[in-house]
């Protein structure tokens, strides 16, 4: 995936279309509230039986660069996709007109509790165009979750360490980045059993969290954004399973709203583009004067690149082959 490039002006129709017809950006998930037992991911976003998650070069993307953003929809994180999706724009913006990444590739996803959500996992394709737009709008905000400060973020990570392929990271050794927003831990394992429900893949056995987050990050950089307003942002315990996760790659953020802005200005500071003093420039150059305090404290301690990690000498790293499943599906 990944053809077509953004346009702002087809974002803004879409808008007014929606409006004149009395819907929301998240129409998929209004009508989805209803259905009780019924509800179900929308297909273009459902894991089950999904061979890869590809981000590819061609002809209009040369050098294509792999950008995944999977958030919390349970509780007080709802806000987050629509914070996100309003500010689509300005996102394309940074990276695209102030010139931090020449071809970005989005995929856009949402994270539950495997133990009680019906939708736990929903992961879109990655895409170059309006049609991230669209994907994001067919995410259910399920709003659940449970009461143990945990969701199933160990869920996606195993979804994009062996469901995606990045032309980024194949052809040229630069690693995708993977932003997870969220204010609660992950599990302690990854479920062989859920693993199976929601994806169809059949494993030897539970994967414990770390292993797989090591796994993941032979692909991607790997971010978690904790947004210091959200509910349990506040207790140590969660910060403190990040920070052993994932280091100074823990963001954590005052504002809610400025999701968009700190994943612009992260990937532009990795990538080399820009430093943080010049970053911040720019969101005053677009308008976003608010943005400035809260996005720089957060960004303070990072580092620029360089984002050209070595390869594993396999070209694959430490991912199992495939096995053949009923009907072709690949499961590992």
């Amino acid at each position: 995936m990944g053809s077509g490039s953004w346009s702002t002006n087809v974002y803004s129709a879409a808008a007014s279309y929606r409006r004149g017809a009395g819907k929301s950006a998240f129409d998929y998930s209004d009508r989805m509230r209803g259905a009780g037992r019924a509800m179900k991911a929308h297909p273009d976003l459902d894991p089950y039986g999904v061979g890869l998650r590809e981000s590819r070069d061609s002809d209009e993307h040369p050098t294509s660069q792999a950008i995944a953003v999977l958030f919390d929809v349970t509780g007080s994180m709802g806000s987050v996709p629509r914070d996100l999706q309003a500010k689509l724009p300005a996102l394309f913006g940074l990276l695209l007109r102030k010139g931090y990444v020449e071809h970005p590739q989005i995929m856009f996803g949402a994270i539950g509790d495997a133990h009680c959500d019906r939708v736990p996992l929903q992961v879109g394709q990655f895409e170059s165009d309006n049609r991230m737009d669209e994907q994001l709008g067919n995410i259910i905000l399920e709003g659940g979750g449970g009461g143990q400060v945990k969701e199933s973020y160990e869920l996606a990570m195993y979804f994009m360490a062996r469901h995606t392929a990045l032309d980024c990271w194949e052809k040229r050794g630069r690693k995708g980045y993977l932003f997870i927003i969220g204010d609660e831990k992950p599990y302690k394992t990854v479920d062989r059993g859920q693993v199976e429900t929601l994806t169809g893949d059949l494993l030897q056995g539970s994967i414990p969290t770390e292993k797989m987050l090591a796994e993941l990050t032979e692909t991607f950089h790997v971010f978690f954004i904790i947004p210091a307003g959200a509910y349990h942002a506040h207790e140590s315990a969660v910060l403190e399973t990040w920070r052993k996760l994932l280091g100074e790659r823990v963001i954590e953020l005052d504002d809610l709203g400025l999701a968009c802005e700190t994943i612009a200005l992260t990937i532009g500071i990795l990538e080399d583009s820009i430093d943080l003093d010049e970053g911040l420039d720019d969101l005053r150059d677009i308008g976003a004067d608010a943005a400035v305090a809260p996005v720089g404290k957060a960004l303070a301690r990072m580092r620029p690149g360089p984002v050209d990690d070595p390869r594993p000498s396999t070209g694959l790293g430490s991912r199992p082959p495939a096995r053949l499943g009923t009907g072709g599906i690949g499961r590992l």
